[in-house]
């Protein structure tokens, strides 16, 4: 993978297997309509009950993205389970925007009470990186890569939560992706970290696939991942929409 390859989407997750969990069939749909898709997760994740070493949990993300098909995944070796928004941290994955050039960035919606406050950091280092990445005149703090300026920044939330929990922060304007053709990918690659889904756990594969369903219908799809945007989505032909 190249390291300064360019990608048309780049998705941010706090530790391996959030996008999966969050957006994968949106991932697997993206790779399918033929954009480069690129992966970024800021910790290893580790360490976690049953997983022996990091390289395991690296190597499980490793075989999620060949599921999805995506082009390039990367770990930014920040802390789990000590992550802050920090200046560092947002200069580090800011410089990864700034080296890929992605027109849209999709990042975690927010915080997950229930779950680690990772997820939270995680959205605070994105939007200060979407903003880093656009600023003139500080290349010095980015490896000398030059200014980039996002498109569009979409939100995801993990696929556990209930589905009446999704846009209770006001995050914007609601998104349904179809993922009728990429649901079966999605769940294949979450199921590639056998380490965090242990046989006891299989009882979360069909949360996530009941919650595609219900949100999918509620668009007119077999199944669906909601996304969100922090701007309206504005059309000049509703017709072209249909």
């Amino acid at each position: 993978m190249q390291a300064n390859m360019k990608l048309d989407v780049m998705v941010v997750g706090a530790h391996p297997d959030d996008i999966e969990i969050g957006c994968g069939g949106t991932v697997a749909a993206l790779v399918d309509l033929g954009l480069q898709v690129g992966l970024v997760d800021l910790t290893d994740g580790e360490p976690t009950p049953l997983c022996p070493l990091p390289e395991v949990r690296l190597a499980e993300a490793r075989a999620a993205a060949k599921v999805l098909g995506v082009a390039h995944r990367v770990t930014l070796n920040l802390p789990n389970r000590r992550l802050f928004d920090s200046f560092e941290s947002r200069v580090m994955l800011a410089t990864e925007f700034r080296r890929h050039r992605p027109r849209v960035v999709i990042g975690l919606a927010g915080g997950t009470p229930t779950a680690s406050p990772d997820h939270w950091q995680t959205r605070q280092i994105c939007d200060a990186a979407v903003f880093y990445s656009r600023l003139t005149k500080w290349d010095e703090h980015f490896s000398g890569s030059p200014p980039h300026k996002i498109e569009r920044q979409y939100y995801y939330r993990l696929s556990f939560e209930a589905f009446g929990h999704l846009d209770s922060e006001g995050d914007g304007h609601s998104i349904i992706q179809d993922i009728t053709s990429t649901l079966d990918r999605k769940l294949a690659s979450i199921r590639c970290y056998q380490t965090q889904f242990p046989p006891e756990k299989e009882y979360l594969f069909r949360r996530v696939e009941s919650l595609a369903f219900t949100t999918g219908q509620s668009a007119g799809f077999v199944a669906g991942e909601r996304l969100m945007s922090a701007n309206a989505i504005g059309t000049k032909n509703l017709l072209a929409e249909l």
